[in-house]
């Protein structure tokens, strides 16, 4: 099935990332039918214009295949700029979608994943960055509190495979990427839900900070009150083979997989790109001047620290953290 990419671009490190977005996507996944749409956020809740100006980098994401596709933030904006990949799709053709982070490499064929755009999922590679209980409360109570606002049975999204209250038990993804068949349908119910969480949160989340966790809690009801859950085996290409959502350039050269590097200094390294990309710093440091091969080194990649935190804490001890 033919289906459209939406990522949300900004001036500075997003639109850089978009463009090995959409280099990556053209070199590994020729075959992919449908639209790339780079979605550009506006309107009075940014203090100035946070659309990407630079008419060389413009030209070279539409050169690259990418639709530019304005929008204007309704319900957040500065405060909250994760809540633009909500906002985001109600601008799109309601077609079925793929949402990625910028911060994706395509690293596979993507038209090959076997999607089922009437079940949507979303990315399982996360830690447990939510919610932080308090000695009085459970994770139950927390999530339960918020299935109960929105009238959903929370029981067929328990993973029983782990211990009682143990936070993978209950459905939690990162917002790197996700999928449905009607962006409208998914948008209006993902917005309604993250507005009402922040604007009417249940008492059971008194205690816990929503920001900038708020589309990750929105996230998991969304899907299930759309018929969605948990990606099954046959997407395990993305975050896989097929896609890297590395998160930063200093993560990507610390942890991810030799394919994933071998295809951002490749596509990097294309002459009428590397123009454009050397102006950003992290890209022109790590990757053109080879420092990234020495965060590399600097890691056991079949033993690495279980937290991202201290993967982080290692790289700006050794001056290479870039973002």
């Amino acid at each position: 099935m033919a289906f459209n990419i939406v990522a949300v671009i900004q001036a500075g490190r997003l639109s850089y990332e978009a463009m090995l977005l959409a280099a990556s996507l053209r070199a590994m996944s020729p075959g992919f039918q449908g639209k790339l749409f780079l979605a550009e956020p506006g309107g009075p809740l940014w203090p100035g214009d946070p659309r990407l100006a630079n008419p060389a980098l413009r030209a070279m994401l539409e050169a690259l295949g990418a639709t530019f596709l304005p929008f204007e933030n309704r319900v957040f904006g500065a405060s909250y700029p994760h809540g633009n990949k909500i906002e985001a799709l109600l601008a799109l053709p309601d077609q079925p979608f793929l949402f990625l982070d910028t911060d994706t490499l395509v690293t596979g064929d993507l038209s090959a994943v076997p999607f089922d755009f009437t079940r949507p999922s979303a990315s399982m590679r996360r830690e447990g960055t939510w919610p932080t209980v308090p000695v009085y409360s459970t994770h139950e109570a927390i999530w339960g509190a918020l299935y109960d606002r929105f009238g959903l049975d929370m029981a067929p999204t328990l993973d029983l495979s782990y211990p009682a209250d143990y936070w993978q038990r209950f459905m939690y993804f990162n917002a790197g990427w996700f999928f449905h068949d009607s962006p409208k349908a998914f948008g209006s119910r993902f917005l309604e839900y993250a507005r009402t969480i922040r604007d009417d949160t249940p008492a059971a989340l008194a205690a816990q900070e929503l920001y900038p966790w708020l589309d990750q809690i929105a996230l998991p009801l969304a899907i299930h009150a759309l018929g969605g859950g948990r990606p099954g085996p046959e997407l395990a290409g993305l975050d896989g083979d097929v896609t890297c959502h590395y998160r930063s350039l200093p993560l990507l050269y610390a942890r991810e997989s030799d394919r994933a590097v071998q295809v951002l200094e490749e596509v990097a390294g294309q002459k009428e790109l590397r123009r454009l990309l050397r102006e950003h710093e992290p890209i022109r440091e790590l990757v053109y001047k080879n420092r990234g091969r020495k965060i590399r080194e600097m890691f056991d990649r079949g033993d690495l620290p279980r937290r991202e935190q201290a993967i982080r804490g290692r790289i700006r001890e050794a001056g290479l953290w870039l973002r």
